[in-house]
């Protein structure tokens, strides 16, 4: 299901997001933590393999980079930057530790050869729509919710901090920005967003004010 470059770029997201997640707890805990960010990031991608399936594409995993710093065309860096690696360092630096932005990857969503000649006949091309690739990114969303409410229910280990990381990825990545997977839902399912996002803030409200 993943290629060897999505496997290469899933270790290496669960490396860092781990490292930067644990920098306010004991290094004892590190490994539960890379243990509870690797079954995280696994969720949300199968999650997402598994709509693009039913909707006739195919998804690839990978880094979420930013290209440009600005709104004019010309306001781009030489290279892009990787800021899913950067980005949840610097936050948790930032915050020393306490807020774990868990946002690092991205996908990009290709129709399957026979998508065009089952919906539109066999010479006709069919891109996906905002819509459907919103659906699948709401569909890694809400198996991570879905999982963080098991997690809860059937009492992980504290150490593990499975419930307060898997709220942090979905809150952050529900940010309607770049190549996130809340901006591909806003532009395809507002509503849905809307629900979405709620539920984030309202898990998010649970980690501070209550675990």
């Amino acid at each position: 299901m993943l290629n060897r470059k999505e496997i290469a770029i899933l270790v290496i997201a669960t490396i860092i997001l781990a490292f930067s997640a644990s920098l306010a707890t004991k290094f004892s805990n590190f490994l539960y933590v890379l243990a509870s960010v690797f079954i995280i990031l696994l969720v949300n991608i199968i999650a997402k393999k598994i709509a693009s399936y039913y909707v006739d594409s195919e998804i690839e995993i990978r880094l979420w980079e930013v290209d440009r710093y600005g709104f004019a065309p010309n306001k781009r860096f030489k290279k892009p930057l990787p800021a899913g690696l950067i980005i949840p360092l610097v936050v948790s630096i930032l915050s020393l530790g306490y807020v774990k932005w868990l946002a690092a990857l991205v996908f990009d969503v290709t129709p399957k050869p026979y998508r065009a000649a089952k919906r539109h006949g066999l010479y006709r091309f069919s891109e996906m729509t905002e819509s459907h690739i919103g659906l699948i990114a709401a569909a890694g969303i809400c198996a991570n919710l879905l999982f963080a409410i098991i997690g809860y229910l059937i009492g992980f280990p504290e150490q593990m901090n499975f419930v307060s990381l898997s709220i942090f990825y979905v809150f952050f990545n529900m940010i309607p920005i770049s190549d996130l997977d809340g901006n591909k839902i806003f532009f395809g399912e507002i509503i849905l967003w809307a629900f979405l996002a709620a539920l984030s803030i309202i898990g998010l409200a649970y980690v501070f004010l209550i675990v």
